[in-house]
């Protein structure tokens, strides 16, 4: 049997890679991914101390994160075909669409 400790450095590790990817990288599709990347982690910890606790609360709640990340990647790949219909731009230091 694996230990909780894995299962929380694992989710630790992925969620540093993903803050890590949001706040250097520029590109609108690997923030996207990141974000991607940090809400998987926080799922990887649910379910580790959900199963560690015999509670399936963490585990139901995981599906609610995997809607919201679905809905949050569909939103956000609209946002980004249309930036890119009227600008050929995917960075972020190249919208200036939305500053007032």
């Amino acid at each position: 049997m694996v230990p909780l400790e894995w299962y929380i450095g694992l989710s630790a590790v992925i969620f540093v890679i993903g803050m890590i990817g949001f706040m250097l990288r520029r590109n609108i599709i690997i923030m996207l991914m990141s974000i991607e990347l940090m809400l998987n982690s926080v799922n990887i910890s649910l379910v580790a101390f959900s199963h560690y606790l015999q509670d399936l609360r963490g585990q139901i709640l995981v599906f609610f994160i995997i809607t919201v990340a679905a809905a949050e990647a569909a939103i956000g790949l609209a946002i980004l075909v249309a930036l890119f219909k009227n600008k050929a731009a995917v960075h972020t230091d190249e919208i200036t669409e939305m500053k007032g």
